[in-house]
């Protein structure tokens, strides 16, 4: 099976200041992949890159075997960015309407279709709103917003999944039903990429993860990922984090690794 993402030795810097050093990455079709690393540690820049939105200084991105900056097919890719909330608070549209966009990589420029609207209503319920298919999209909750988004990208029948920080400002309730729909439709096959800086949430979902600050510390199976020293490499003192992403006590694995490191 061709793989979904495959980067190669990418570079990028703004200007002067690097950004990303010799990142390569492979993400399997299928994968659910959750990338972590601290403020400006290049997430964001990493993520447009391996969708083609972006173009490294170097290096190589193939998305689905076709060089991502000639990748044409967006059928294939759904997108939810920082900035969809922000864009979508200042146009007047609909729930209905921003889903309806993930049918125009289909339609072109014809007028939409019967079966293109029952795709937009199947997504719509899907992911549980079709209730507001008629509301303002800046009237809706966080988590009924990102709801809209992954609607939108349901409509168009992607394989991949790309998701920027979704959960940022949505309550605890709406971020579980939000992982749920992830799982759900990971389970499906649609491979996901995810940028989340909750690391214990991120890692009860995620079949892989990998740490990246400028350059990738690792990306491994979720478990052997969470035991590695990734996340102290990357974050410093991270051993809170790890233990809480593995459901352990701080100082029960502060102990085994002393133990395993032969104690002081």
């Amino acid at each position: 099976m061709t793989p979904a993402i495959v980067a190669e030795n990418v570079q990028f810097a703004y200007g002067d200041t690097p950004v990303l050093s010799d990142v390569s990455l492979t993400v399997e079709e299928g994968e659910f992949l959750g990338l972590v690393g601290p403020n400006g540690s290049g997430k964001t820049t990493l993520l447009k890159i391996l969708l083609g939105l972006k173009t490294p200084d170097s290096g190589s991105v193939r998305l689905f075997d076709t060089p991502a900056r000639a990748f044409t097919d967006g059928t294939r890719l759904g997108y939810v960015s920082q900035q969809s909330s922000e864009a979508d608070a200042t146009m007047p549209v609909t729930v209905r309407e921003v889903v309806t966009m993930g049918r125009y990589a289909h339609a072109g420029i014809r007028r939409l279709s019967e079966a293109d609207r029952r795709a937009v209503d199947e997504a719509l319920d899907r992911v549980g709103i079709a209730a507001l298919a008629d509301r303002r999209i800046n009237r809706l909750s966080g988590g009924q917003k990102q709801r809209a988004y992954i609607a939108r990208a349901l409509a168009s029948e992607a394989d991949l999944l790309a998701l920027d920080e979704p959960t940022v400002g949505v309550d605890t309730d709406s971020v579980e039903r939000f992982y749920r729909l992830l799982d759900e439709l990971n389970d499906e096959g649609i491979t996901i990429v995810l940028i989340e800086h909750d690391v214990g949430l991120l890692a009860e979902h995620a079949t892989t993860m990998a740490c990246l600050d400028g350059e990738l510390y690792a990306h491994d199976e979720t478990r052997p990922f969470l035991e590695s020293d990734a996340l102290e490499r990357v974050f410093g003192s991270a051993r809170s984090v790890r233990a809480d992403a593995l459901g352990r006590d701080a100082d029960a694995l502060a102990g085994e690794a002393d133990s395993l490191a032969g104690g002081d």
